[in-house]
């Protein structure tokens, strides 16, 4: 079907790596020309040694869900004939301890705000059919085994 690339950088800042002193700042790069500042998340790995200006991979990871969740929403709502006219949302998603004490993100919630135009409104069950349909559809949802909830 197709593939999708990304290169990340990384390069060390110091002589002590062995004792764990080094940074964990990097770079992800994209076909399209997008540099993204990357760092391991201060709550895993405090500063100096990453960057809270930087998004760390968990974070990405919620982003990655929510937009692909969103894009898959607004193609289900353009199909039901439905007008969007805007869709924020603040996704959270929740680090946990698996079966063998490794933390995992565990669950993340959506809590979409989606503003509506047109002589066409959802009701509440259509929007939720739009949710579900989203998440059938999103090919990162279908990617991994984190529950992906909509909250309110």
């Amino acid at each position: 079907m197709s593939q999708h690339k990304a290169t990340v950088n990384w390069k060390s800042d110091n002589e002590n790596f062995a004792q764990g002193k080094f940074t964990r700042v990097h770079s992800w790069s994209f076909d399209g020309g997008a540099l993204v500042a990357a760092s391991a998340s201060p709550s895993v790995v405090p500063a100096p040694y990453s960057s809270p200006a930087a998004v760390d991979p968990e974070e990405a990871f919620v982003a990655s869900v929510s937009s692909c969740h969103m894009l898959t929403f607004l193609h289900e709502a353009r199909k039901a004939g439905f007008r969007v006219d805007t869709y924020d949302d603040d996704a959270v998603g929740e680090m946990t301890k698996n079966e063998r004490g490794v933390p995992w993100i565990s669950k993340i919630t959506l809590h979409p705000r989606i503003v509506y135009s047109g002589d066409k409104r959802p009701t509440s069950a259509d929007e939720e059919l739009l949710h579900h349909k989203a998440h059938d559809g999103c090919f990162i949802a279908q990617s991994v085994k984190t529950e992906i909830v909509v909250g309110q």
